[in-house]
Formats: structure tokens, sequence, C-alpha cells
């Protein structure tokens, strides 16, 4: 399968070299795995903090590419939807799957073996049963109330 980010021209282990913050835009997006974890929609306990995810799927996701269907102008059809960004990541980085390279490199770990910049492939993401391919429900289905239903271990 080809993949929908375009990872030519990358400087070589950028990730591993250069801030989040003094990433250029196309180096940002390639940091993106794929695994659709993040269009999951999640529960969070007002008085917790804990955060959980759900089996139910933002109705642009596309649980077979897990990608967006929408992706450029998401915001018009789900205006709640977190654009992240180095500026907004230090405050959303909390309910972003733990496997999630934006996460992991804001923390200061090192991404999986199974991510598309190590392995070269983004069908590595999914061989890894590391994303949501096939197995979510979309948020049109399912009464919002009803959500608690679909709460899932986070898919690690």
């Amino acid at each position: 399968m080809k993949d929908p980010i375009n990872r030519d021209g990358l400087r070589p282990k950028f990730w591993e070299k250069v801030a989040l913050k003094n990433l250029t835009a196309k180096e940002w997006e390639a940091l993106c795995d794929g695994c659709g974890k993040c269009c999951l929609n999640k529960l969070e306990d007002e008085e917790s903090g804990e955060v959980v995810f759900t089996r139910v799927a933002c109705r642009l996701l596309d649980d077979q590419t897990c990608r967006c269907g929408q992706y450029d102008i998401r915001k018009q059809f789900v205006p709640e939807c977190v654009v992240l960004t180095p500026k907004t990541l230090p405050d959303v980085a909390y309910f972003m799957p733990a496997t999630c390279a934006y996460r992991l490199l804001h923390e200061g770990k090192p991404l999986y073996d199974w991510h598309p910049l190590i392995s070269g492939t983004p069908e590595s993401v999914h061989e890894a049963g590391q994303s949501v391919r096939g197995w979510t429900v979309p948020e049109f289905e399912i009464s919002e109330e009803d959500w608690e239903d679909y709460v899932i271990e986070e898919p690690c």
C-alpha cells in the first residue's frame, strides 16, 4: 500500500535529532504512524482526569485506512477535533495514545520499531496490531450516552 504521508526527502532520523518545535511541517506530519487511535472517542473522568478510549470512532475516520477522510478540512465537520501542533501538544498529550509518536517524543521516549519512519512501510503499524483497522464503530451509530458500553483498554 502506498504511504498516504509523503516521507520522501526527510532529514535522516530527524525525530532523534530535532526538537519537536523545530520540525518542518513535512517532518511533523511524517511523525503520524497512521494508527487511527487518536480518532477514537474518549471519555474523561472530570474528577480524576482519567481518560479511557472507546471503540467509537470519529465520523470522519476510515477504519480500513485508519486515516481521516477529510483531514485538510476536518475542523469544518468536527469543530472539536484537536489540531495537533508543537504548541498544542503539551496540553493534549495526556489523552493521546501511549504509542503515539508525538506523545512519545514529547515525553522523551523513542519510537517503536513498527513506526513507518523506522520500518520503512506504512503497513507495519497494522501488521504489529497497533492500529484500529477493522474494529471501530462509527460515532453516528452510537448514542453518546452509550459510549461507556464501548470502553476498551487502550490498544497497545
